[in-house]
């Protein structure tokens, strides 16, 4: 097990950044503290505290009444990055970087992130498989080293660390599908680690059945979450929903965050349906943001604080 990410994977992966959760762990156990508070936060338990950002459909090359230009509130998310006195040790983005695939659209974002010059980790969101290849673009920029659909994991600081594969294969209702190659793949990633060593799972779609009506969630979730059960501390962070939504089942505990791009309905809002939701523009940027997560090492839970763009 490394101290940080291999190197040759740090290399491969493209660097930018966004706005969204960022993470700290301290004694083995996954939180968060907001950007801000990033340095003030003292060390606990024995273990060097470290900290990664999440950041989450950006949509670059988005450009609609819900936010006429994705690009400039992704750019206000890196200059809230490019604020910190310290930075994380290094980002995940959970998917939709681009709009339509497009390489204009990847190279804006990889342009943008150039600005904060911070190593990220990509899974790509439904968004990124509309080129011709389905998904060839996203991998390879962002997939190098990667496995099957992109799938593939890493250890920082005793924690492991596995990105998942959920919209390749998604249904006709727009639910996500990990496929048996991936879960097959998971259960060897997974075999002969300890039951004590923290597991982050990233990936677009939800893992959990948080609205199925509207395609929010992965129909073969199930036997992915039973080989992760065994774990004492499992984190899963998804996109996908552009808002903030939490669930917790023994030691797992499930976590959306927020798009930079624009906001969607609430799960089950009458006569709404997943999408992008305008607002009026004073509203825009709070409902665009980062979700912080005080970490507490221990058998506290969890204290959730949701900041907003502006």
């Amino acid at each position: 097990m490394t101290d940080a990410p291999d190197r040759r994977r740090f290399l491969e992966c493209m660097a930018w950044a966004g706005t969204g959760v960022l993470w700290t762990v301290s004694g083995g156990v996954a939180a968060s503290v907001s950007l801000d508070q990033a340095l003030a936060a003292p060390a606990r338990g024995k273990v060097k505290p470290f900290t990664f950002l999440q950041v989450s459909d950006s949509h670059i090359g988005f450009a609609k009444p819900a936010n006429p230009d994705a690009r400039a509130t992704y750019r206000e998310a890196v200059a809230k990055i490019n604020a910190m006195p310290d930075k994380p040790d290094f980002i995940i983005h959970t998917g939709d970087v681009s709009q339509l695939s497009k390489d204009v659209e990847f190279d804006d974002a990889d342009q943008i992130l150039g600005e904060a010059g911070i190593t990220t980790f990509h899974v790509p969101g439904e968004h990124d498989m509309l080129d011709e290849g389905q998904g060839k673009a996203f991998l390879d920029r962002y997939g190098k080293g990667s496995l099957g659909d992109g799938w593939y994991s890493f250890d920082h600081s005793g924690v492991h660390f596995v990105a998942l594969i959920n919209v390749k294969q998604l249904n006709a209702g727009g639910s996500g599908h990990l496929g048996d190659d991936q879960i097959g793949w998971l259960k060897s990633d997974l075999a002969g680690r300890s039951a004590s060593q923290p597991i982050v799972v990233f990936t677009h779609v939800p893992l959990w059945a948080l609205y199925p009506q509207w395609g929010w969630g992965t129909d073969d979730a199930e036997p992915a979450m039973a080989l992760l059960r065994r774990f004492g501390s499992v984190t899963v962070l998804n996109g996908h929903i552009h808002q903030v939504q939490q669930k917790v089942e023994g030691n797992v505990t499930f976590h959306t965050a927020r798009s930079t791009a624009f906001p969607q309905p609430a799960p089950g809002t009458p006569g709404a349906s997943p999408g992008p939701m305008k607002v009026a523009a004073e509203q825009l940027r709070p409902s665009l943001g980062i979700r912080t997560v005080h970490v507490v090492n221990g058998a506290q839970p969890l204290a959730l604080i949701d900041t907003p763009l502006a």
